[in-house]
């Protein structure tokens, strides 16, 4: 069966460089905005870029928030990126706006020491087993744009990346997984991810 996977267009992020991966490795991906579209989904993507609190009140603005809950509690996949890892956490230090707390943790800024923003590719380092990253060798090199990231906290984190300071660069939560970096700019190990990603949704 072809996984249908929406990629929700909450007003920020590449998305059709992201629905063009899923694509790639099988799934039959849709661009949306329509919180209906998402029912008839096997998985979700949720992208993004740029400022965490924009994204995060264009999602609620939109009328997204609820159908992304939805999702998480049906237990279906779902694949945050980026702005859209951190949308799925409980709050950033970039905005005053809570995120939507379906993974533990906060974003903060990188430190002032390094460039800011982290662009470029970088190390990630294994920490727990994950069947989406089952079989990508420990420190393969995955792509970052980013200025703000998470803690490596233990309870829901499966690879770290360290730019200034260790940072969770997976995370994972029952059927929620997300990364700091972006797969469809990651080469062959960012497909590896989607592919195992839309395997576990057909």
């Amino acid at each position: 069966m072809t996984a249908r996977v929406a990629v929700l267009d909450h007003g920020s992020g590449n998305l059709h460089s992201v629905a063009r991966a899923l694509d790639h490795v099988g799934a039959r991906s849709e661009v949306t905005s329509d919180p209906g579209a998402l029912a008839g989904a096997d998985a979700l993507v949720i992208p993004g870029v740029g400022h965490f609190g924009a994204c995060v009140r264009s999602l609620r603005e939109r009328g997204l928030e609820d159908a992304v809950r939805a999702f998480v509690e049906a237990g279906r996949p779902v694949f945050g990126v980026c702005v859209g890892m951190q949308l799925l956490l409980q709050g950033s230090e970039e905005d005053a706006e809570p995120g939507l707390g379906v993974v533990p943790g906060r974003a903060r800024r990188l430190p002032a020491g390094v460039k800011v923003p982290h662009m470029g590719w970088n190390d990630v380092r294994w920490t727990a087993p994950h069947p989406f990253v089952a079989g990508i060798p420990d420190g393969t090199r995955f792509y970052f744009v980013h200025s703000y990231a998470p803690d490596a906290d233990p309870a829901v984190t499966v690879g770290t990346a360290e730019h200034g300071r260790l940072f969770g660069a997976a995370l994972a939560r029952g059927n929620v997984f997300a990364t700091q970096f972006h797969p469809e700019k990651s080469g062959d190990a960012g497909l590896h991810v989607y592919d195992r990603f839309v395997a576990a949704a057909a």
